[in-house]
């Protein structure tokens, strides 16, 4: 994600997963931005804070990790929101979340995420899909480059179990 929002100065107890947690960038943006190698930090110090993902972003990705893995483990929650973010990084999707998220094949009749076409994504997402996508955010960059994901008991399109399992959790696999 291109650009930077604000500058951060150190304080005493500060570690690059708190300031990037709070300031809603990944560590390794925080890390890559400011040319650190390492994870210490000295109070003080003046961090480059890269742009961040917006309220409303942040809140469309947590409608969408709430419907697609309501009931799911947490970890396939925070999971579900790394492939959004997978997607925008990757080559083949597009850039940005909301783009993501809405995209669609064979000329709009076929959507990448079924709570789209069915309105699911327009209900409320609750505290542990927001707490997910958080975390999403704040380790992106940093998984297994999952770009997919589905339930193997409930999936009806037969190219997906052809694409690279890199982790299952729950109900669902996640692949890429």
């Amino acid at each position: 994600m291109p650009g930077f929002a604000n500058a951060y100065t150190v304080k005493k107890g500060d570690s690059f997963w708190e300031i990037a947690k709070q300031q809603g960038v990944s560590v390794h943006q925080l890390l890559q931005t400011n040319n650190y190698s390492s994870s210490l930090l000295y109070p003080g110090a003046k961090l480059t804070i890269p742009a961040t993902i917006s309220k409303s972003e942040k809140e469309l990705m947590a409608r969408l990790v709430h419907a697609e893995a309501k009931g799911e483990p947490y970890a396939g929650k925070v999971a579900v929101a790394t492939v959004i973010l997978n997607r925008v990084d990757h080559n083949d999707f597009p850039d940005s979340i909301n783009a993501v998220i809405h995209e669609t094949y064979s000329n709009g009749a076929i959507h990448a995420f079924s709570p789209v076409a069915n309105g699911e994504i327009n209900k409320r997402a609750d505290a542990e899909a927001k707490k997910a996508v958080e975390e999403a955010i704040a380790f992106r960059g940093q998984g297994q480059g999952s770009i997919y994901f589905y339930n193997p008991n409930t999936a009806v399109s037969d190219w997906i179990f052809d694409t690279k399992t890199t982790i299952k959790i729950g109900n669902h696999v996640f692949a890429k």
